[in-house]
């Protein structure tokens, strides 16, 4: 009898769980919609958007879901940069020549430009998200771990509705509330969504001129240059410092190419007006890019240096340049477990790598490069499978000579070294 109690018991967890997180999830959304009322949202559209919401358990899953491999440059680029997505973005340019024109004239952003970001956020509007925004961001919102971020994000998402752009069972969606062709969130939406196409409301989902004059509208917003580029792929000397070889590092075009530091294509450098940097995505051994100002506004859409060097290169590709010049390098990417194991074993032999979460910061790029200098190795800051067998190997050395450090490695700035 008691072991049919404990089967029964157990049985019901799932219910008991769920029916606690409705309970929870109840009482949360009394509170928002008091606190939303007092910001001017009215009943009618709180009614319209959550009346009945509950949790959406498969929002909460992608949110906590932590991936459990890293994925190399050249693997983010294969994904993405298909002859199947090259040729329908080149179809897209034709179709929508006039409206990408007349965007161009107005923003300065090329229309190669904004064809590339419309391919990468929904392949040219073939996948703008099935999720309700907001009973997506009220889960958010009440599931505590960014709750103030996506509470203002699901004020911003009614008062779209409330404007009347969208109504809300057509508010769709990714399950993080980006929305529409260019995969907006809300704020972004009510900071720079324009009419496009003149008919008085903002559609960001059914209309293409509106999203590409929205889009056009950000980018120039957050300082995009007319007639600079975001990238060139560089090859660089034989004895370049990789050291220098960093997003943060700024340096004049012409104190670049005094290095030795050449386009990839043999072509002339492009006329800009800021210092450039140089980045490595796949470490010393795969493909250098030169990056200008344009590459730090295409960073404020998405902060992924794999995002913003795949706008570069699809956008370069669907104008009719060439693809890359170099190989990958080193292209398996090491798993979230790997580079937890990596970070704590350099914490330990004395190289502070912050915290081991799996996540590749800056704190670990620069441990990686004084761990790698101390090696006599290319110092390019990348996880490498190799690096991480010589770490392994230097780990095991000095725990056999009970030389590890098991208090947390001091704070140490990486300073490249100055030409």
């Amino acid at each position: 009898m008691r072991k049919s109690l404990q089967v029964l018991a157990l049985a019901l967890l799932p219910a008991l769980a769920q029916a606690n997180a409705s309970t929870g999830f109840d009482a949360w959304l009394a509170g928002f919609r008091a606190s939303a009322q007092a910001q001017g949202i009215s009943s009618a559209t709180l009614d319209a958007a959550l009346a009945g919401a509950q949790p959406v358990e498969r929002v909460v899953e992608l949110d906590r879901r932590q991936p459990e491999f890293l994925q190399s440059f050249s693997d983010y680029l294969g994904r993405r940069l298909t002859p199947a997505q090259i040729a329908r973005g080149q179809a897209m340019l034709a179709q929508h020549a006039a409206l990408l024109d007349a965007v161009e004239a107005e923003t300065g952003v090329p229309r190669s430009v904004l064809v590339a970001f419309w391919g990468l956020e929904t392949s040219y509007g073939r996948t703008l998200g099935s999720f309700n925004i907001p009973a997506a961001l009220a889960t958010l919102a009440w599931e505590g771990r960014r709750n103030s971020f996506f509470e203002s994000q699901l004020i911003d998402a009614l008062r779209i509705v409330e404007a009347g752009h969208v109504a809300a069972p057509d508010m769709k969606g990714s399950w993080a509330g980006a929305m529409g062709h260019m995969q907006f969130m809300p704020s972004t939406f009510r900071a720079y969504a324009v009419d496009g196409d003149g008919d008085g409301r903002i559609d960001l989902w059914g209309s293409v001129a509106d999203a590409m004059h929205s889009a056009g509208n950000y980018l120039k917003a957050a300082g995009w240059r007319s007639g600079e580029p975001v990238a060139r792929e560089v090859r660089l000397p034989e004895n370049f410092d990789w050291r220098l070889a960093r997003a943060t590092h700024r340096m004049a075009l012409r104190n670049w190419d005094a290095l030795g530091v050449r386009p990839a294509d043999g072509g002339p450098w492009p006329a800009v007006a800021g210092p450039a940097a140089i980045v490595l995505p796949q470490g010393w051994q795969g493909p250098a890019f030169m990056v200008f100002d344009n590459f730090d506004v295409v960073m404020r859409w998405n902060r992924s240096l794999n995002y913003a060097l795949a706008v570069a290169q699809l956008a370069q590709q669907l104008a009719g340049g060439a693809a890359l010049a170099f190989g990958p390098g080193e292209s398996v990417a090491l798993s979230s477990a790997q580079v937890q194991t990596m970070q704590r074993q350099l914490n330990e032999l004395g190289f502070d790598a912050g915290t081991a979460d799996g996540l590749i910061g800056p704190r670990t790029q620069s441990a990686l490069r004084r761990f790698q200098l101390s090696q006599g190795l290319p110092a390019d800051g990348y996880p490498a499978p190799s690096v991480l067998a010589r770490v392994e190997a230097m780990h095991a050395e000095a725990t056999g000579a009970g030389r590890l450090s098991l208090a947390p490695a001091a704070p140490a700035a990486f300073e490249p070294v100055q030409p």
